[in-house]
């Protein structure tokens, strides 16, 4: 029987509080779809399809070219390295993510890493589970007070680390090209224009920046080199930031004390990945985001993001092409 409900695409694995939003309109036919769905399983179900959550599925040229209808594409989350967003700009289409809605956790998931770097938490862990209390002090954790951090990106996520940083009495220093330096010293932080000349100073650096051409390989062997001697490094941006093998050299190398990951160049990494052989890497498996708050939050976001635009009202803050609509 015909309809004239318009379609909207969720993943299985979108938080049911955002669901139930679009379920609840009467106007529109929510059609749930694997997270993982192959190229060539979502292309043909694209034609008719007025909007679409995405999770970790790509949305790009092939995909665009197929979804004759599409209003809007909305992502689960921040990041959009997986989305070709002139693609959809071309067709006058807004990509929209989910503002601040994981913002905390992942700024108390790069927070917690520094400090189980610091503390020693793998190896402690390890000293108990083993029987091994005698080795005890010859791996003696530190303080985070007093220490010097540097953040790569001062956005969303950025300005709550610094937070959580200045809180613990650390120096906090900004790195991001693209803020005005009075802003982040009306912060109460210290601006650093050049990276290369402020790496040295840092006891931590910490990425919150996004993966972009330039950006890719930002911390290669070469920048890794002029950190601090045992500085730490904490990156819960995105994977291909931090060059791997030149991270894996100065941590057996000794340059850097440890690493503190939740994200990967490939994902899932393999495990027979290098940096997963040493003591001094702590993974996770690119959760920072997905904790039980964030879940909820970004699926509403996500869903009044669609709704927004197919109501006529487009939520422009959270839109990444606003050029779209003028």
């Amino acid at each position: 029987m015909p309809t004239n409900k318009r379609k909207v695409m969720l993943p299985h694995t979108m938080g049911q509080q955002g669901m139930a939003l679009i379920q609840a309109r009467d106007d529109i036919e929510t059609i749930i779809y694997p997270a993982g769905i192959a190229q060539a399983d979502l292309l043909p179900r694209l034609a008719d399809i007025t909007g679409i959550a995405l999770s970790g599925t790509p949305f790009r040229q092939a995909e665009m070219d197929a979804s004759l209808i599409m209003q809007v594409v909305a992502r689960i989350g921040v990041g959009y390295d997986a989305v070709e967003v002139p693609a959809l700009t071309a067709r006058r289409v807004p990509l929209m993510t989910a503002g601040i809605a994981n913002s905390t956790s992942v700024a108390e998931q790069a927070f917690h890493l520094m400090i189980a770097l610091a503390k020693k938490n793998k190896p402690m862990d390890a000293i108990v589970r083993g029987d091994t209390w005698h080795q005890r002090h010859g791996m003696q954790p530190m303080e985070l007070a007093g220490k010097t951090i540097l953040i790569v990106g001062f956005g969303r996520i950025g300005t709550r680390t610094a937070r959580r940083c200045a809180a613990f009495d650390m120096t906090v220093l900004i790195h991001d090209p693209y803020i005005n330096e009075q802003q982040i010293r009306s912060a109460g932080y210290q601006p650093v224009a050049d990276l290369n000349a402020a790496l040295p100073q840092a006891d931590i650096v910490c990425i919150h920046c996004p993966k972009n051409p330039e950006t890719v390989g930002l911390f290669n062997a070469g920048r890794l080199g002029l950190m601090k001697k045992g500085a730490f490094i904490v990156n819960t941006a995105r994977g291909g930031i931090i060059d791997e093998p030149a991270l894996h050299a100065a941590l057996t190398t000794g340059h850097l004390a440890g690493a503190g990951l939740d994200v990967f160049e490939e994902e899932p990494t393999p495990p027979d990945n290098p940096l997963l052989t040493l003591d001094s890497v702590i993974s996770s498996p690119h959760m920072a985001g997905v904790t039980v708050e964030a879940v909820a939050a970004m699926a509403v976001a996500t869903s009044l993001n669609i709704l927004s635009v197919l109501d006529g009202s487009p939520n422009r803050e959270n839109t990444i092409n606003p050029e779209v609509y003028i």
